[in-house]
């Protein structure tokens, strides 16, 4: 009886809580009429960029040591990150510098290390009311041999990237998930080992279009993490740029962050008016 009881006050609650949400006068982003193309022929550049990359065997990584006994195998997941992002910052240079490159590629940026993307790149692209398309690159890196490794990574802040598709209704927000495994060589010029990252998998995944069920919130972390929950294996779902800010927040308030602590963030971060 009581915990009946109880499953009623926390539906009623969670009812209170949507039809005060329903009724927020919010600042609706409308995406443009071809975003969805815009995605597509982003995703689908990348995905090619690295598919021929690793077809013409460029995807080894060569790290120089003094260790006699090879890399740290058990931990190498720690350190590969920042190279494998520098990897692909050069394949996209590699790209762009091909001034006849098939992908229109016309820009690369770097970005620090507390942004949200690690890479920003621009395309050329006839649309109606814009040349061009930007696309912010977040890179994740996987290790193949190692079953937990990057499986469920933090993507990026709640706060922020709600706020980014808010600012600009057509942000395209890329996760380039890429998959690598590392072994040691000796080299025979100066004896030591030689440590090999080599790409072996790669996807690139519009952010707004991952299903409900391959996000979730991490409550713990600042105001609040958003994680794809394993990135080896997404279901893609077109939505619109305000159903996207509709569901991160259905994650957020579902979180143990609650309605309160969005409603503050709405508040100070202009999403409703």
């Amino acid at each position: 009886m009581g915990d009946t009881s109880q499953r009623s006050l926390v539906e009623s609650n969670k009812n209170g809580v949507n039809m005060v949400y329903d009724e927020l006068d919010f600042k609706v982003p409308i995406q443009s009429e071809d975003y969805k193309e815009c995605s597509d022929f982003v995703t689908t550049s990348i995905d090619e960029i690295f598919r021929q990359t690793v077809r013409k065997g460029r995807n080894k990584i060569i790290i120089n040591t003094n260790l006699r006994y090879g890399l740290p195998m058990e931990n190498i997941n720690k350190i590969a990150g920042p190279f494998i992002e520098a990897w692909a910052h050069e394949v996209f240079i590699e790209v762009l510098e091909d001034g006849q490159n098939m992908y229109k590629l016309v820009h690369v940026e770097a970005q620090e290390r507390l942004n949200m993307a690690d890479v920003i790149l621009q395309f050329q692209r006839n649309r109606k009311f814009e040349s061009g398309i930007t696309a912010n690159v977040d890179v994740k890196a996987t290790a193949e041999d190692i079953k937990s490794s990057g499986k469920s990574p933090n993507v990026t802040s709640f706060k922020r990237i709600r706020t980014a598709y808010v600012a600009d209704s057509d942000y395209i927000f890329i996760i380039l998930s890429l998959k690598h495994r590392v072994y040691c060589t000796k080299n025979l010029n100066t004896g030591m080992m030689d440590g090999i990252m080599e790409i072996v998998a790669h996807n690139a995944y519009d952010l707004k279009y991952i299903s409900d069920s391959d996000l979730s919130c991490n409550p713990a972390l600042g105001t609040g993490q958003i994680q794809i929950k394993d990135i080896h294996y997404v279901t893609l779902v077109e939505r619109t740029t305000w159903e996207f800010c509709q569901l991160l927040d259905k994650k957020f308030i579902s979180s143990k962050k609650g309605f309160s602590e969005w409603l503050k963030l709405a508040n100070k971060n202009g999403w409703i008016r």
